[in-house]
């Protein structure tokens, strides 16, 4: 099966896909606000200045990345559609599905160590 976009088969493929991504996007976003407060109680003096109305921006832009980086999702959907049907691809989503959650954790906590806790100043 061959999908062109905007052919039926591919509509009903990226629906398909909607259907089954969009609802585990909530679960992964809490994943990660879970991972940022966890940092936030972990080292709470010193993420204490960044609670400013300055770092509501910076936050957003972070929030929008990765969910961004979650619709790489769609075109591993696409390819599963292809290659696999019943409980293979039931299988491939899980599996595509919790290897993006860690690799999003991981470069979350990469990010807030190297990048974000550095740069907040010590208030003591």
């Amino acid at each position: 099966m061959t999908l062109n976009p905007g052919s039926e088969p591919f509509l009903e493929a990226f629906a398909a896909a909607v259907r089954y991504w969009e609802p585990r996007r909530i679960l992964y976003n809490v994943v990660l606000s879970a991972v940022a407060a966890g940092w936030i109680v972990a080292t709470w003096p010193h993420f204490l200045p960044a609670f400013a109305l300055s770092s509501v921006l910076p936050l957003t832009v972070l929030a929008l990345l990765a969910n961004l980086c979650y619709c790489a999702a769609y075109p591993a959907e696409i390819a599963i559609q292809l290659c696999a049907a019943g409980a293979a691809r039931a299988r491939w989503r899980l599996a595509i599905w919790i290897a993006g959650l860690l690799l999003a954790v991981l470069l979350e906590n990469y990010w807030i160590a190297d990048e974000i806790y550095p740069c907040v100043p010590f208030v003591r």
